[in-house]
């Protein structure tokens, strides 16, 4: 990974594990905790692809699982982040642009399921119960609805940051050099494409300056 992706991602990763522990996982809501940190690893997953984003997984839950207050085997959460990146990462659009936001609200609730069945499927493997006592039921539901919610306000600042600190976005691709992702995500639904609005207004008014000289010299001609 490139030295401006790893100190982006570090940084990014730091403070999304510092809310969750110290604002999030205080909140005591019903179910399961509202996951910022998975909601971080799916917002640069989706910018820089399967590798960086298994990258970005593995080292935010490694990074969790030594955070207190830690309860469980070390590893664990890193394995469930890093396989969650990596298949939030195929789903990177090809063209660097977001047509619609149901798209990256599938991914959401994929990886929120997926990851806490994951987490469960592991900690079974290990000997950890406490997902049986809880209810995975409740835990699963709780789980999507908290990040379904909370991904509007996270996913496309997350997605932002990261095209914005690409000294050339998205290298193998040109034509989405202009286009930030996250507009798909913030005008997903409304048919709303607004640099191609700015290049419509462009146009008009350089065409607008144009007939206007053009009269003012038939004005002078006469």
């Amino acid at each position: 990974m490139r030295v401006n992706r790893i100190l982006l991602s570090s940084s990014l990763v730091v403070v999304a594990l510092v809310i969750q522990v110290c604002v999030l996982a205080r909140l005591h809501l019903p179910g399961a905790v509202p996951d910022l940190l998975l909601l971080t690893v799916l917002g640069l997953a989706l910018v820089y692809g399967h590798v960086g984003g298994a990258l970005v997984g593995f080292g935010a839950g490694l990074l969790a699982d030594f955070a207190p207050p830690a309860d469980h085997a070390a590893g664990r959460y890193a394995l469930v982040l890093c396989v969650i990146g990596y298949l939030a990462g195929l789903a990177k659009p090809e063209n660097g642009q977001l047509k619609s936001a149901t798209g990256p609200m599938v991914v959401v609730v994929a990886a929120a399921v997926g990851s806490t069945l994951l987490y469960a499927g592991v900690g079974a493997l290990v000997g950890d119960t406490a997902a049986r006592h809880v209810g995975l039921g409740g835990l699963l539901f709780t789980a999507a609805l908290y990040d379904l919610l909370l991904a509007p306000f996270v996913v496309p600042g997350i997605m932002a940051l990261a095209r914005r600190a690409e000294n050339d976005p998205l290298a193998e691709t040109t034509s989405a050099k202009t286009t930030d992702i996250s507009s798909g995500w913030l005008a997903g639904g409304t048919g709303l494409r607004i640099g191609g609005q700015r290049n419509g207004l462009r146009v008009k008014a350089a065409r607008a300056r144009g007939a206007r000289a053009g009269r003012i010299k038939g004005v002078k001609r006469l």
